[in-house]
């Protein structure tokens, strides 16, 4: 996907800078916390997708004089701060998961600590960059999830391009879908950019476009001798498709090749699955792949296998591409001002539940003597790890309290990924990204993962930050005469 320009930003942003230098508050040390507070498609988990794109973008920020000119155009930024923009950069210390994490409601993912005026601007573009990225890795999984379900294991593909929102929609949809376990993608520009296997079979129009099926079967596999996987349904998928694939698959054997895969875009998949396995079976080719598309999700996924489908690979479009699904569309990450000139804030709101959690923290992670991961505590900065009898409360509501495990093991779930605007940790590749969420996907607790009514992994406030949290409410309250 496109590293978001400069000006990729509400105009809010930008005047807020310009108020925060005319009054000299830009240089202020501010906190800003990302998170959200629902998990998406009302599952157990989220994928955290999106960093290398965002760390690529916040070390590229500078503003051109054609910036500059535009700003000016608009006739509400004077001519002093649009002085003071020539020499910005963004010098900030960030906070956060590394990616492919697994991660839950109402931790900070990503902290952005340094001057107010750099720490605002930014807030529009990675809500965009890693709202997005995060939805559609956690579809990914979830399809992944769904496919690995029965005996019978498939892969699953990104083939969602054609639906996607805009060019940069696809691009970051191949990317982020990857991340959560997707195999490759039909897009050949990701392909490129990112690194990735590139798939595809061909069009009912090529079938079309030929006096007969057989005709268009028999001069894709000439092109592609030992990579046709050939579409079954433009007429009938078993009274014509399959037969004539298969009389293609006999003419490739006797000429020292072998038909990679065919594909299924239409009708009941388990049951045409289940027969086309059969028949590929019985006529010699078990290693022929079975791939399917049409409007694929984990749903439609899990209930092929439970109905004793035989898919191989699913080619998983507008689903996947667009977040598409009930409790998807969007990832409702926000971005949150929890400290300012060491001054912990806190938006209060009427809604109990959208109050934020101030201050400066760190995010702990426990794991059992299995290695199982079960627990995550958000502590202030300056807390210590927790320890076995503490009392930790849920941070949607106080009254709920748990005591820590004696057997637990807790390390810090977060690292510093950017420091004075610079990277501090190596860049990783897709596929180590990939391995991780593979990782810690498999080590969370038994339900997690399911896609109905998962279990809900425990996120914690340390005793010390939820008491913190408690007396600000007060004093607010108090404050504003509440």
């Amino acid at each position: 996907m496109t590293i978001p320009p400069i000006l990729f930003t509400d105009l809010y942003q930008l005047t807020m800078m310009q108020g925060y230098f005319l009054y000299g508050l830009h240089q202020q040390e501010a906190v800003f916390d990302l998170y959200y507070r629902r998990n998406p498609f009302q599952g157990g988990y989220a994928v955290w997708a999106g960093l290398d794109v965002a760390l690529n973008y916040l070390e590229g920020l500078k503003f051109s004089e054609t910036d500059l000119a535009y700003l000016k155009s608009l006739g509400q930024f004077r001519p002093e701060f649009l002085d003071a923009l020539r020499g910005w950069r963004f010098t900030c210390k960030v906070t956060a998961f590394p990616e492919g994490s697994a991660v839950f409601p109402s931790e900070p993912l990503l902290s952005v600590q340094g001057p107010l005026w750099e720490a605002q601007l930014v807030e529009t573009a990675l809500l965009n960059v890693l709202n997005f990225q995060t939805l559609i890795a956690t579809k990914a999984a979830r399809c992944v999830t769904a496919a690995q379900g029965g005996e019978h294991k498939g892969t699953i593909v990104e083939f969602g391009a054609r639906r996607a929102q805009g060019p940069d929609g696809a691009l970051g949809a191949a990317r982020a879908s990857v991340v959560g376990g997707a195999r490759g993608t039909s897009n050949v520009e990701a392909a490129q950019r990112y690194g990735l296997p590139v798939t595809g079979t061909h069009a009912h129009a090529w079938v079309e476009s030929f006096a007969s099926e057989l005709d268009a079967f028999r001069a894709y596999a000439e092109m592609f001798p030992d990579s046709s996987t050939l579409l079954l349904d433009t007429f009938d998928t078993l009274e014509s498709g399959l037969p004539n694939a298969l009389t293609v698959a006999r003419e490739l054997r006797e000429k020292g090749h072998e038909l990679q895969g065919v594909r299924l875009d239409s009708g009941d998949l388990a049951y045409l699955s289940a027969r086309v396995r059969q028949a590929l079976d019985e006529a010699g080719f078990p290693d022929v792949k079975i791939v399917a598309s049409n409007d694929l999700s984990e749903f439609v996924i899990e209930s092929v296998i439970r109905e004793g489908g035989r898919i191989d690979v699913y080619g998983i479009g507008t689903q996947l591409a667009t977040g598409g699904g009930d409790g998807g569309g969007a990832l409702g990450g926000v971005y949150k001002l929890v400290s300012l000139g060491g001054t912990d804030k806190m938006k209060l709101t009427g809604d109990p539940s959208k109050s934020s959690i101030p201050g400066v923290k760190r995010v702990f992670r426990a794991t059992d003597p299995e290695g199982q991961t079960v627990w995550d505590v958000v502590a202030h900065e300056a807390d210590h790890s927790p320890l076995p009898g503490e009392r930790v409360s849920d941070p949607s509501n106080p009254l709920r309290s748990a005591r820590i495990n004696p057997d637990l093991v807790w390390h810090d779930a977060r690292q510093v990924v950017m420091d004075l605007g610079l990277r501090t940790q190596p860049r990783e590749t897709l596929a180590e990204v990939q391995a991780r969420a593979a990782h810690e996907l498999a080590h969370l607790p038994s339900g997690t993962l399911r896609l109905l009514n998962p279990h809900i992994y425990r996120v914690s406030l340390s005793r010390p930050l939820q008491e913190h949290r408690d007396a600000l409410v007060s004093e607010l309250r108090e404050r504003h005469g509440l």
